[in-house]
């Protein structure tokens, strides 16, 4: 059986860039991805656009042209996948990994379809797969969402959007603006100041206009086939509101349970893995992570804008290690 000198996990921006350093410095490589080429891209908003500029999302130094300042969805997707083709990436799409153990001299990677060898892995499974939850009964009904598509399937019914945070947001303008009565629920005293801040002070004025309600400070207690009741701070008494469907667009975390089951050290308090800072490499040996796989519960802090540029230092410090070896 083949042994790569590089497996990667997960074809998002941030692993792409590091299987092309890693192909650029004669390394071998395998990308496996459970999905698509950029799978969380494809999941978001159909019309959204990227806060950063496209010249911040390009990967490997290949231009990315976009007719406005900032990327859309659409030419993200092709972008990525037109750099994946450009550098012949060796792509293994819709297979998911099941397990990695670490061997003596290698490591062995199970997936849903065949068993892989590698002498170094990477992770770079990123967040958006593992929407967080807010623990209610009724959060697994069928009208709950945690990803928002696009807002003509709720045109004039009623929608409630748990969370102030960008998803939230954009969600909220969107459907107002296609004809759905929207309630936020909030659990903070204001929307979080990460959001866009174009779309701030319209969605603001959208409230002050009463056309969009806001329930700060509250915290929903249930989900029903028809409302969603909450709770606001200091009050004793449940509100409910009407709901034919529900967003519960409240953030992302990285599958902590995967890197456990990798053997990978993760704080109990805030979720971020062990890891150098320099080099990404975990407590275990040869495994290492990019892009939001290290950000645990501070999502805030990794995009693809600084994610994209793990893959170098990972695949610098590969082939150190390696020289390394060969001296001895």
């Amino acid at each position: 059986m083949k042994i790569y000198d590089i497996l990667i996990v997960g074809a998002g921006p941030c692993g792409l860039a590091c299987a092309i350093e890693a192909q650029q410095k004669g390394l071998s490589c395998l990308v496996v991805e459970k999905g698509s080429i950029a799978e969380s891209i494809r999941n978001y908003p159909l019309q959204m656009r990227f806060f950063s500029t496209a010249d911040n999302i390009s990967i490997a130094e290949i231009p990315f042209a976009v007719a406005e300042a900032k990327a859309s969805r659409v030419e993200a997707l092709q972008y990525y996948r037109k750099v994946a083709e450009y550098f012949q990436l060796p792509l293994l799409l819709s297979t998911e990994v099941k397990t990695v153990k670490k061997e003596a001299a290698h490591f062995t990677i199970v997936t849903s379809n065949e068993t892989y060898l590698a002498k170094k892995v990477v992770l770079a499974v990123g967040y958006f797969n593992c929407p967080k939850k807010i623990e209610v009964k009724g959060e697994d009904l069928p009208h709950v969402k945690q990803y928002y598509d696009e807002p003509f399937a709720y045109v004039h019914t009623s929608v409630v959007i748990v969370g102030g945070g960008n998803s939230a947001v954009e969600a909220a303008l969107d459907l107002y603006r296609h004809g759905v009565k929207v309630t936020m629920i909030i659990r903070k005293q204001d929307f979080k100041p990460t959001a866009k801040y174009w779309l701030l002070p319209d969605l603001r004025n959208r409230v002050k206009e009463g056309n969009i309600a806001v329930n700060f400070e509250s915290e929903v207690a249930e989900i029903t086939d028809k409302a969603v009741f909450f709770r606001q701070k200091g009050q004793s008494t449940l509100k409910s509101v009407e709901a034919n469907t529900v967003f519960v667009l409240t953030g992302y975390t990285t599958d902590t349970s995967f890197l456990t089951a990798c053997g990978i050290k993760v704080n109990e308090n805030d979720l971020v893995p062990a890891y150098n800072t320099d080099t990404f490499e975990t407590n275990v040996e040869g495994l290492y992570l990019a892009g939001t796989a290290i950000c645990g519960i501070y999502t805030e802090k990794v995009f693809i804008e600084n994610g994209r540029h793990h893959g170098k230092a990972i695949v610098a410090d590969i082939l150190e290690k390696n020289a390394q070896k060969m001296e001895v």
